[in-house]
């Protein structure tokens, strides 16, 4: 494990700042450490950034590009696709959860690419378990 100390001026520290932010997002950091200090004449944030040295794959890459499921599903996967959002958002607020907890839009693609769902289709689908199934399963119309 590394060890690397910013000082952050609280005015005028844009560009430690964005040093700091640089480094960040391009170290797989285990702990960070802050302590504000405050003297007469100014004052500034120090921080100990504990990191582990290596890549990271796909850090410092812009997210990628959002699907656009229109394009890869049918019109009726599309439309049960759909419905399957409403279904998700009612759900998500109701358990104050984001929406992507209860299902990614992945997984309710791959539910609509059927036209009578099952427990046994969404056990299948990658990232949906059991827990998942007996929760949230019989609000997407199962048989």
């Amino acid at each position: 494990m590394q060890i690397k100390i910013f000082t952050v001026p609280i005015i005028d520290g844009e560009i430690a700042n964005n040093e700091m932010n640089t480094f960040l997002a391009s170290n797989k950091v285990v702990e960070i450490e802050k302590q504000l200090v405050s003297l007469p004449t100014m004052g500034y944030w120090t921080f100990c950034v504990k990191f582990l040295l290596g890549d990271i794959p796909g850090r410092n890459l812009k997210y990628p590009e959002k699907l656009d499921y229109r394009t890869v599903l049918s019109e009726e996967e599309f439309k049960r696709f759909s419905k399957f959002r409403e279904i998700r958002k009612q759900l998500a607020q109701k358990d104050a959860l984001p929406a992507f907890a209860i299902f990614t839009d992945a997984e309710l693609s791959e539910m609509a690419k059927v036209e009578v769902l099952s427990t046994a289709y969404l056990a299948q689908i990658k990232g949906i378990g059991e827990k998942k199934i007996e929760k949230y399963g019989s609000h997407f119309t199962l048989t």
